[in-house]
């Protein structure tokens, strides 16, 4: 099996990584594992000890009652033992040959190989272990490659359109006009936002972001942010609605992260949003819990991408899925909301409605310690 990552050589040959070299003709022996069964390693060792006793002493006898004298019977006696040393060593340490195998073709970026763990001993579980890890490994680096290349595609989409229109006013093709000048604007500001948010993720999962909990009163934070969207929505003539229930109702959250949150969900909500219509922003309480609701009229969420628009890169919007031209979000705001949200012990997810779209942010409403949950979950 070739690596991925090696270069071709002259001819059409492959240079393999020195680390990645191995015996992969050993591996391919049968392995005979009958001391499978047994649940130590410890105990493994005594049966083969004394299965090699056994052995050579039935093997001595054997050959001193046929009158073979003890210049060839003890030899023959070595021999057989080492041969029955070797057949059930070989299947105990086969697991281990096969994980040295397997790490050697990790270093060179090949996480597809796993160990056969056919045993409950030590080393079964370790084998186990080893292909958890294999897993994980392989499932980040799948990431990383996917995010490498949507970070690559977002950042040159807003570069290109920008150059273009730069290039057009030095070559005279269009005019410096207001409305060239605000286009160029917004792909700088577009550019601008994903790199911003970029940022926040990596301090994000790198915990770097402590929480400073307070008592938030949510009548004046749910009416700050509408007032704060209401300047982004005044081209739509949207209206921000606020509704709380009871109107003192406070929840323990640190300010400016639940900020963040609801200004990434009304801003979605506003790109989404017909002409002339409203944006509600709503919380109340539920049991134990408090519930913050922001109500768009848009073309929605899918039932099938529900599960998927808090992940990286991933857009409710897509034109393919709403039948409309794209709004032109990074898809990186829910991810970073996911985040915020499970920071503070809560959750959030796309309500079940029949019209629009609802996004539900449920927290603790009680304080609680901060949870540091990876963005990546493993599957």
């Amino acid at each position: 099996m070739t690596d991925p990552d090696t270069a071709p050589l002259p001819g059409g040959r492959y240079e393999v990584p020195r680390h990645v070299r191995g015996d992969s003709v050993r591996l391919r022996l049968t392995d005979v594992r009958p001391l499978d069964r047994f649940r130590s390693i410890k105990i493994k060792l005594g049966v083969l000890v004394a299965a090699t006793v056994t052995l050579a002493s039935f093997v001595t006898w054997l050959g001193l009652s046929h009158q073979l004298g003890p210049s060839r019977t003890l030899p023959l006696a070595i021999i057989v033992s080492l041969v029955l040393t070797q057949l059930l060593a070989r299947g105990m340490t086969s697991p281990l040959r096969e994980m040295t195998f397997a790490a050697r073709r990790m270093a060179g970026g090949d996480y597809s190989l796993r160990v056969r763990a056919t045993s409950n001993d030590e080393v079964g579980q370790l084998a186990e272990a080893f292909n958890t890890m294999s897993d994980d490994l392989q499932q980040a680096d799948a990431f990383r490659r996917e995010l490498v290349a949507n970070v690559s595609h977002e950042l040159r989409t807003p570069v290109t359109a920008l150059q273009a229109q730069l290039e057009n006013i030095v070559d005279g093709v269009t005019d410096p006009d207001p409305a060239t000048m605000e286009a160029a604007l917004a792909q700088t500001e577009r550019l601008g936002r994903l790199v911003t948010y970029l940022l926040d993720l990596s301090r994000l999962e790198a915990g770097d972001v402590p929480l400073e909990i307070t008592q938030v009163r949510l009548t004046d934070f749910l009416q700050e942010a509408a007032d704060g969207a209401a300047l982004v929505g005044a081209a739509k003539r949207l209206r921000f609605p606020v509704v709380v229930d009871p109107p003192d109702l406070v929840v323990p959250a640190d300010p400016e992260r639940l900020h963040q949150v609801v200004a990434n969900l009304v801003n979605n909500a506003v790109r989404h949003s017909p002409e002339d219509d409203e944006v509600r922003l709503e919380a109340s309480r539920v049991g134990a819990q408090v519930r913050i609701d922001v109500v768009d009229h848009g073309p929605g969420i899918s039932p099938d991408q529900r599960a998927h628009v808090f992940e990286r890169f991933v857009r409710g919007n897509t034109p393919a899925a709403t039948g409309q031209v794209s709004t032109g979000g990074t898809g990186l705001g829910l991810a970073i909301v996911r985040w915020a949200v499970e920071l503070h012990g809560g959750r959030i997810e796309v309500a079940d409605v029949a019209d629009g779209c609802t996004m539900r942010v449920t927290l603790p409403g009680y304080p609680q310690a901060p949870t540091g949950r990876a963005l990546f979950h493993r599957t």
